[in-house]
């Protein structure tokens, strides 16, 4: 089975009506550069943390990776344990590429984009 996608246009609309973002790259690329509304989970750390991807049918979670590869294997995942999610295509590189704000260290949204991030 084929996880769910969606592009960037779909990930931001789905975002504005209350879908979480889990970004699950590795800690070290999300120090290099993440969404601002983004919360950390690993996918290093998936089977230990899954839990905490919230269960919700009618918000289904936003996952992000670099290019989206990584991120369509733990929707799979996700899915095969009955978590609603679905990943964004083309990954935090189409979310650069298209402007859309960012939270990189030393800028001044590094602050306002930290709200999301847990350790």
């Amino acid at each position: 089975m084929a996880a769910a996608e969606v592009d960037l246009t779909e990930a931001l609309a789905r975002l504005e009506a209350g879908a979480p973002l889990i970004d699950v790259r590795e800690q070290s690329e999300w120090d290099e550069v993440h969404a601002p509304q983004a919360t950390l989970l690993p996918m290093s750390e998936l089977q230990a943390r899954w839990a905490e991807v919230p269960v919700d049918d009618e918000h289904p979670a936003v996952v992000v990776c670099h290019s989206g590869y990584r991120s369509a294997q733990v929707v799979a995942a996700l899915e095969r344990a009955g978590v609603p999610a679905v990943s964004l295509s083309g990954g935090m590189v189409a979310w650069e590429q298209s402007g859309t704000p960012v939270v990189r260290p030393g800028s001044d949204a590094a602050a306002d984009g930290e709200r999301g991030h847990e350790h």
